[in-house]
């Protein structure tokens, strides 16, 4: 158990930097201002707290624009094939983890089995965790491709322990491949994955080889556009600048390729974490094994088309990340990796924190507003400008450096979305705030699942099936609420002739208005067609 305690040295140590924080905010403050009227205690309270989280914001920031560099520093040392190869090709073990994927689930067979692979060195595991119709529908789908002679198993749990990582390290019991690949249901293996990316074992140090991830469904809608820029960022920026700079990166959990006996010697698959990949990529990195990106490779999936389907699976990652950073980073930091390693790792699990922060940014919007009331225009460029250059203007640089790279003739196009981008991001910060505090306090969930539905491309489709959606609960109320917070503050902003934050106020409306009114539409369209559906059974089977 750890206790905090405040120690006569540490409130000494508060008090002279709450001191010295007083004395350059009046260093700051305009005469006039000063004149007028001078800050008090409880001013103090509300500037210092407000401006030591845009600090550390700004931080992660600053961060982004490190990770811009470290791209172009080593873009064009990222390998496009393995430099030696095997003489003897080995076997290999594709795993399908799957949990009431009644969608996509025969998709995800089928390519798989084209793989270009020699059979006798292939064996494909479908590890179904599923408990509807998904379960009896691919146990038939699987015995036909055994009839027809594809080296494709059936393995299926009565309990979800463990979850996927529990299915994965199941698998491991029975898996005869020296190395394992492994795929999402959503995810559309290329026909030669495995012939470009084996060879790549052939060095004995190497343990996992990921792959960049593609869009099916990237022009779907306004919310898949904006998903699509938000992990362009981490596979076209983070991945090369992490790889190559010989930092720590991540298996991103599927669309890669991993080598058995590493997993064993990390310590297997865990499931104390809901971001199974990255406790287990750190555990094998802290061991000495060597992990590789190809970005020249693509495997494309499906991102999800509802707006809380998206918020589910952020949360899903923050939460996880974060009971990762609480795991390991104790043991990275007292490890005698270099202290760029050590400090890579700490802004690569930690990035979530920002969500709570800006909760509490928002809690003390309004009254930092009326404190600064008499705010000079000077001390607005000195204070504020350095923290939105570092804090907002590095989320536009990142993303549209990414996009750029993926699609160098349109790459303008990036602007467009940028505002949907950072409302997306403000989207996300209640379900969030809320997955951090829970790791950060301990509290166990279960693993929720991200709706998929087989679609690509544009093409619109009715999603009927309302058990197979997740439940959004409270969270679009509490989103509405927060919208109409803000909206109240940017009235108050105009009124108070505050122009400068009426944009940014402005993004939080939309966003929180956007995630709210978008999630219960989807809902209530949900509703009706399952009612419709139901209707309709009920009308066939009276006929009948």
């Amino acid at each position: 158990m750890l206790t905090v305690s405040l120690s006569p040295a540490f409130l000494l140590l508060a008090n002279g930097v709450f001191a010295s924080a007083s004395r350059l905010v009046d260093a700051l403050l305009d005469t006039t201002f000063t004149d007028i009227y001078r800050l008090q205690p409880f001013d103090y309270a509300i500037l210092v707290p407000y401006f030591a989280v845009l600090t550390v914001l700004s931080c992660y920031g600053l961060h982004r624009y490190h990770m811009i560099r470290g791209y172009w520093k080593y873009r064009k040392q990222m390998p496009t094939e393995a430099p030696q190869k095997f003489e003897q090709l080995p076997r290999v073990t594709v795993q399908l983890p799957i949990y009431n994927e009644q969608y996509v689930v025969e998709r995800l067979i089928e390519e798989t089995c084209k793989l270009d692979y020699p059979r006798d060195l292939l064996q494909i595991q479908v590890l179904d965790d599923s408990t509807d119709e998904t379960h009896p529908f691919t146990e038939r789908l699987v015995a036909q491709y055994q009839a027809a002679g594809w080296p494709i198993e059936y393995i299926h749990r009565g309990n979800r322990q463990g979850y996927k990582a529990g299915a994965l390290q199941n698998g491991l019991n029975t898996a005869t491949g020296e190395i394992v690949a492994i795929f999402d249901a959503d995810f559309i293996p290329p026909v030669d994955f495995l012939r470009r990316t084996v060879d790549y074992f052939a060095d004995p140090k190497v343990g996992m080889v990921q792959t960049r991830w593609g869009y099916l469904n990237r022009h779907y809608n306004v919310l898949t556009e904006v998903q699509a820029m938000l992990l362009d960022g981490h596979f076209v920026l983070e991945h090369v600048a992490r790889s190559g700079g010989g930092r720590f990166f991540n298996f991103n959990g599927t669309a890669g390729i991993l080598r058995k006996s590493m997993i064993e010697d990390a310590g297997g698959w865990q499931h104390d974490t809901l971001t199974e990949d990255s406790d287990l990529s750190y555990r094998a990195q802290l061991k000495g094994w060597q992990f590789v990106y190809v970005p020249s490779i693509e495997c494309l999936s499906e991102l999800p088309v509802e707006t809380y389907g998206f918020q589910v699976q952020q949360s899903r990652w923050a939460k996880g990340l974060t009971q990762v950073a609480m795991k390991l980073l104790p043991a990275i930091l007292k490890s005698d990796v270099p202290f760029k390693v050590k400090a890579e790792a700490f802004f690569h699990l930690t990035p979530n924190i920002s969500y709570p922060l800006m909760i509490l940014v928002s809690a003390l919007m309004l009254p930092v507003m009326i404190v600064r009331f008499y705010m000079g225009w000077f001390q607005m460029i000195v204070i504020d400008l350095p923290l939105i250059i570092a804090s907002f203007w590095s989320i536009s640089a990142f993303y549209v450096v990414a996009h750029r790279e993926l699609f160098p003739r349109n790459w303008k196009r990036a602007f467009l979305f940028l505002p949907a981008l950072m409302a997306a991001g403000v989207a996300l910060t209640i379900i969030n705030s809320r997955a951090v505090i829970e790791a950060l306090c301990g509290y166990q969930t279960s693993f929720a699942r991200t709706p998929k539905y087989a679609i690509g491309g544009t093409q619109r489709v009715k999603i009927e099936n309302m058990q197979y959606r997740c439940r959004s609960g409270w969270l679009p109320y509490a989103e509405l609420a927060a919208g109409t917070f803000f909206l109240g503050m940017t009235a108050f902003a105009i009124e108070s002739f505050n122009f400068l934050a009426v944009p940014f106020l402005l993004l939080f409306v939309g966003g929180y208005y956007w995630a709210g009114a978008t999630t219960l539409w989807e809902e209530y369209q949900g509703k009706l067609a399952w009612q419709k559906q139901q209707a309709l059974a009920a009308a066939q089977q009276a006929k009948a």
